[in-house]
Order: C-alpha cells, then structure tokens, then sequence
C-alpha cells in the first residue's frame, strides 16, 4: 500500500533558492522520518535532492530565464520513499553529464561541473530521469529498513 504525501510548489527564482532549499530540506526530512529511514539514507537524500534542485533553479529556470516552480511529492509503500522533483525547465538530463574520470587529479587540474551531479546519483538506493510532456521528473528512490517480524 502506498500513501502519497502532499506536494510542495517551491518558487523556481534564483533569488528564492536558499528559502526554496530549506524548505525541500524540511520536507525530506519529514518524509524520511514518516518512511522510517536511517539517520544516513535521510542525509544521502537530502545531499542528492538539494543537487539536483539547486541545478533546476540555478541552471533550469536562472540561466533559461524560464518561470516556473519546483514540484516536489513523496511516496511511501511497503518497499521504499520515493522523491520526486519535477519542473517545466527546458529539458535537462542529468544521465547526460558523464560522470568525473579525473577525480584523482589535483584540483586546479579538473574541469568544473559533474561532480554534484555524480554524488546526486551515488547518494540513493534508485535515481531515475525522464521528460514527460513538458516536465522534467527526477525520481529518487530510497529503499526502507526491513520491519523485524517478531
């Protein structure tokens, strides 16, 4: 059985993004603490979804000049909690940044950008990308403790 939790309209304005991550943030912790998640997963969660929604307005909406919101649901079911970021952004699929191959490399040596991406990506049991319609939907997945049947 699944139970859906109410959707969250974060502004999409660069000018809002330290309100509209705070907010996310609170909201991943509400649901991970709903879900039953472990202290770390909670961590990995809100490490991946602050990545992802901080590109979504910084590059998404600011760099676009697009309008627009940040969209942000949860599910629970037996199996796991599922975050869901979804924007009218032009189109943006974070599968298409290859992953750093020089991450041994100093520093002052490495290209910029990926690297959030990467850890985004790492952070979860699941990380999905897919453009329907007119909207960009990151999906994570984050797999919940096994209930001890005693």
């Amino acid at each position: 059985m699944s139970e859906p939790i109410t959707t969250l309209h974060l502004p999409g304005k660069t000018d809002k993004l330290g309100e509209s991550l705070s907010a996310l943030r609170a909201f991943i912790a509400d649901v991970s603490k709903r879900a039953g998640l472990e202290k770390h997963k909670l961590e990995s969660l809100k490490l991946a979804t602050d990545e992802i929604a901080t590109n979504i307005i910084l590059y998404g909406y600011g760099k676009s000049n697009a309008m627009g919101t940040l969209d942000v649901s949860a599910t629970i079911d037996d199996r796991a909690l599922t975050v869901i970021l979804e924007d009218v952004a032009p189109a943006f699929d974070p599968f298409s940044i290859p992953t750093p191959d020089n991450l041994d490399d100093p520093l002052e040596e490495r290209g910029i950008g990926g690297l959030g991406i990467m850890l985004a990506r790492q952070s979860v049991d699941e990380f999905t990308y897919v453009r329907v319609g007119n909207r960009n939907q990151n999906r994570f997945v984050c797999i919940r403790p096994t209930l001890s049947k005693s």
